[in-house]
């Protein structure tokens, strides 16, 4: 694992430490269903951060609890098939404030995206009104994935397994339900290699539906990734600087179904 999941590892650890797990299990299974995500054809899955360890500050916001939702309603008008936020308060100026605000405004699926390590983190997205989240393969022993995933599908949520390689997208294989992404980030240099999604395109296993993340910006990258059998994009970080957010959703997603 690199020195930036350690710590990342390390500080969620401590936050499920202070969560309530009592409290957000009765929470987390007496809401409503959660909404099922439309996997036909090619899609965006729609990311609020404010920041991120590679890019910097990318929003600066007095509020950001109504930023936030004010920007998940543009994703949702826009065609979103998904609205991930991130909850990581060190490093992506994100919290479970923003998550549950965010589930409470918009009718499409939202995915918790963090650094998750501990199955209460699950819970408490659930009781945040998440219909989805987001787990990094290498975060997690065989035991604990396990353990996370089956705890996902007993609250009728998506699971999105991130992977960074073929050993990761090995270990995805099994899990025949969730979604399987591949970030073409170096984890070492934070620096995104894009050639990395038809490189490892090969290495998926199965007919799990693809998700490509990090590093796009633009309907190219969209057409570029859909030819490559990926019909989910995980886009974040030009959309939090774009000053028409609806538009870049729109023709993203016109231009992955055209290559697919």
């Amino acid at each position: 694992m690199s020195d930036f999941l350690a710590e990342m590892g390390l500080l969620s650890a401590v936050r499920a430490a202070h969560v309530d797990s009592v409290a957000v299990d009765v929470q987390a299974h007496h809401r409503p269903p959660p909404i099922p995500m439309d996997t036909d054809g090619f899609g965006l899955i729609a990311e609020i951060k404010f920041s991120a360890p590679s890019a910097g500050v990318l929003r600066r916001e007095e509020d950001p609890i109504t930023a936030a939702v004010e920007q998940a309603r543009i994703y949702e008008a826009a065609g979103a098939r998904a609205i991930s936020v991130l909850t990581e308060p060190t490093r992506f100026g994100g919290s479970i404030e923003h998550l549950a605000a965010v589930c409470a405004a918009v009718d499409v699926p939202v995915m918790r995206k963090d650094f998750l390590v501990d199955p209460v983190q699950v819970l408490e997205a659930r009781a945040a009104g998440a219909s989805g989240i987001l787990l990094i393969l290498r975060m997690l022993d065989d035991a604990r994935l396990d353990q996370m995933v089956d705890l996902a599908a007993e609250l009728d949520m998506f699971v999105l397994l991130e992977a960074f390689d073929a050993e990761d997208l090995a270990r995805a294989a099994r899990f025949k339900r969730a979604l399987v992404g591949l970030n073409c980030r170096n984890l070492s240099t934070l620096e995104v290699d894009g050639t990395r999604f038809d490189a490892l395109a090969s290495a998926f296993l199965g007919d799990q539906i693809r998700v490509a993340e990090s590093g796009m910006s633009g309907p190219e990258d969209a057409r570029r990734v859909a030819e490559m059998g990926y019909t989910l994009a995980l886009v974040g970080s030009a959309l939090m600087r774009c000053q028409d957010p609806g538009v870049l959703i729109a023709d993203m997603t016109a231009a992955g179904q055209e290559g697919l």
